[in-house]
């Protein structure tokens, strides 16, 4: 199979960039070295094209590999013929060459194998063959034979019948037309399974056109079914199936009529039944491909939300019993104080006092400017006490981290290296006031599964959501980059080249040596050449003697970073205080293709070199709107019809969003009302991190539903 010209038509892309990126691949680079640094080889394509790329790959390599076990197994049955291996090269997918294989796969004994050990196979292939004169009966009464349980002619056709049934629905060829014949006009119809409400009441009565079934829609009713509160049943256009049989194997003559009854039985007890599993099969991958990439849009969204840089920082882990624990932590994430406020419970106004005199002389000491406080229980106590402080506490803002319970998971994780002193709600506090500063650097601390942007994730092949959520953080991370001197390993194991192992050891070498270089890695026990290549680039020293170790330039690329400089005129040193804003300017002036020539480097690589040394070390994420901080508090009972609000977009689903207006309650825009135009999914409106402007629609305070508009009038 030609792998590169495949991929090359399906991705509209050059052979030779096709080519590059597999032998890339094959090499053991990663996608995201390849991408920002091998950009000449692949004609710039992006880490989702690479990705989407690597997966189609290994898809047609798996094909192929089908291909030649099932051309082997055919050839040891000595089934193997020049039809069959025609059709094996040409099938596309892999159903279609399980279609071909399946009338030669061992099979448990059925009503066929039976009718064969009772030698009516003959008169099956007699049959088939329909020709314009014969007596049927009497050609099946030359199989009667009491001994193998044929007593008299009918029971001979019955027998050859039941082989016919089973040759049509092995069909490889009809197998397809039908497959697609279901796929394009079939329904599916729910039915309740039991009289009792559920929140898959709306499915009791319910038909859909396949074609139409989105992908929430099937993974709810999917997960309704399997917990037994809906019967799902595939409804087929039987006339035009049946017609289709009848097409493909039907003919005029004596026997047809017998034909005809064999291709009825197959498509009722063996055609429709097969295709029916397969159909919700696919059904089910495609909505597990739409989730997957919606979830992932989600991830990335909320991984490239912008930090809130600059601010000192308190901590809010929300408690009854126990009070709440709150963490101060500097711009960098330094814990500078603990404590406990006793201030969610009615009553205890000593406690209260004492706990607004603790935050209060937290601020006064600290020059605490910012707030976090978690989203889980006494969120909303803990909200409305702080508030309440806001007054006495000038040019302070605070803001509901919604991942509290990721938090506390995050944050339990980093207790036996970071805070082996600190209980676990400790360091939750610490670990929500870093979240606000820095969502990326503490959330990849977090199985992205368990951070809650996406829909129906536990239906998913887990697998594959895993696959493509661990790309989305890898893409993040490196796209941010990395300060190798204070970052984690959790979050350096997500830097190209560089696994949980190898983060472990930087961690280590750091703690003992420091490090002061890009080139000092190459000490870290384990850290080869080749991982060297792949996480250099995305590693930031910035406390190094090179300037260029604060940036985004690839180490084999310093020489030519120099030559830049050197040519245009200006000091590496300028580097390190804020960049050199006019050396772009300067570089087209000079001609970029002269100079590109000149270093013998792709221009590709000339911009991005220019580009870090203009901004050395840029974070993408700064380029976003910030994160709203709020300083007053909303009830469910103030929201009012038509009331205008601002909120953040906390989830996109296939049928709306969800947006935190401020009331410990997400709202719902449903789809029908993100635009004053048809979209066909949210995400082409909003995305997770969106500050947007809302209108209340109506509010259910009993169900704690919050219906919204992001179009003024629209209900």
């Amino acid at each position: 199979m030609d792998f590169v010209s495949i991929l090359a038509k399906e991705f509209s892309l050059r052979p030779e960039h096709v080519q590059a990126v597999i032998e890339m691949l094959d090499a053991g680079n990663t996608i995201p070295f390849i991408a920002r640094y091998r950009k000449e080889k692949t004609g710039s394509l992006d880490d989702q094209v690479l990705r989407e790329l690597a997966e189609r790959l290994e898809y047609l390599r798996n094909l192929e590999k089908r291909r030649e076990e099932i051309e082997k197994a055919l050839t040891d049955q000595g089934a193997l013929t020049d039809e069959l291996a025609l059709s094996l090269q040409k099938a596309q997918t892999l159903a279609e060459l399980e279609d071909i294989y399946r009338p030669f796969r061992p099979k448990r004994r059925t009503r066929a194998t039976i009718a064969k050990e009772r030698g009516l196979e003959p008169l099956a292939l007699w049959l088939l063959l329909q020709l314009p004169k014969g007596d049927v009966y009497a050609e099946a009464a030359k199989y009667i034979n009491a001994e193998k349980e044929v007593p008299d002619a009918e029971s001979a056709l019955a027998g050859a019948r039941d082989i016919i049934a089973e040759s049509v629905s092995d069909d490889a060829a009809l197998r397809k037309d039908l497959r697609s014949l279901l796929l394009r006009e079939g329904a599916l119809e729910t039915k309740a399974a039991k009289e009792e409400d559920s929140v898959y009441s709306m499915y009791y009565d319910y038909k859909e056109p396949v074609p139409k079934m989105a992908a929430h829609r099937i993974l709810a009713v999917n997960r309704g079914e399997r917990e037994e509160f809906l019967k799902v049943t595939l409804l087929a256009p039987e006339e035009k199936a049946l017609s289709a049989v009848n097409a493909a194997f039907v003919r005029s003559g004596p026997a047809s009529e017998q034909v005809k009854l064999a291709c009825e039985d197959a498509w009722e007890r063996l055609l429709f039944p097969s295709l029916e599993r397969e159909v919700r099969n696919e059904l089910t991958d495609r909505a597990n491909v739409q989730a997957i990439h919606v979830f992932s849009q989600n991830l990335h969204q909320l991984l490239m939300q912008p930090p809130i840089k600059g601010k000192v920082t308190l901590g809010v882990d929300p408690g009854f019993r126990t009070g709440c624990k709150l963490a101060v932590i500097d711009e960098n994430g330094k814990v500078l104080d603990t404590g406990v406020g006793h201030f969610t419970l009615p009553g205890q106004e000593a406690a209260k006092a004492a706990a607004a005199k603790l935050i209060k002389g937290f601020v006064k000491k600290y020059g605490v400017t910012a707030i976090a406080i978690g989203n889980g229980t006494a969120s909303r106590e803990s909200e409305q006490f702080i508030v309440s402080l806001l007054p006495e506490m000038p040019g302070v803002a605070y803001m509901i981290v919604s991942e509290a319970g990721a938090s506390v998971y995050s944050a339990s994780k980093l207790a036996a290296q970071e805070f082996p002193d600190f209980d676990v709600t400790q360091r939750s506090a610490v670990s929500i006031a870093r979240r606000m500063q820095d969502p990326l650097a503490e959330l990849v601390k977090i199985d992205p599964k368990a951070i809650g942007v996406g829909q129906y994730q536990h239906d998913l092949k887990q697998n594959e959501l895993t696959a493509a959520l661990d790309g989305v953080v890898e893409q993040c991370v490196n796209a941010v980059g990395v300060e190798v001197s204070t970052a984690s390993a959790e979050l350096l194991s997500h830097v190209a080249g560089i696994g949980p192992a190898l983060a472990k050891n930087i961690v280590a070498y750091r703690e003992e040596n420091g490090i002061s270089s890009r080139a000092a890695l190459k000490k870290v026990p384990k850290l080869g050449p080749k991982a060297f290549e792949q996480c250099a680039g995305f590693l930031r020293v910035m406390d190094s003697k090179n300037p260029l170790d604060a940036t985004a330039v690839h180490p084999e690329s310093y020489d030519a970073a120099k030559q830049v400089l050197s040519t245009l005129g200006f000091d590496g040193k300028d580097i390190k205080k804020g960049g050199l804003p006019g050396i772009a300017l300067k570089a087209k002036e000079y001609g970029l293709d002269r100079l590109a020539q000149e270093l013998s480097i792709g221009l590709p690589t000339l911009n991005d070199i220019l580009s870090e040394l203009q901004k050395p070390g840029r974070d993408p994420r700064d380029e976003l709107p910030k994160p709203v901080l709020r300083t007053d508090v909303l009830d469910m009972k103030d929201l009012q019809p038509g009331m205008e609000l601002t909120g953040t977009v906390r989830n996109v689903i296939d049928f709306g969003a969800f947006v935190d207006i401020g009331v410990h309650q997400d709202g719902l825009v449903h789809i029908s009302r993100m635009a004053d135009r048809f979209i066909r999914h949210p995400s082409e409106v909003v995305k997770v991190g969106d500050v947007v402007k809302v209108w209340v629609v109506s509010v259910d305070e009993k169900k704690k539903r919050i219906a919204l508009t992001m179009v003024k009038g629209k209900e």
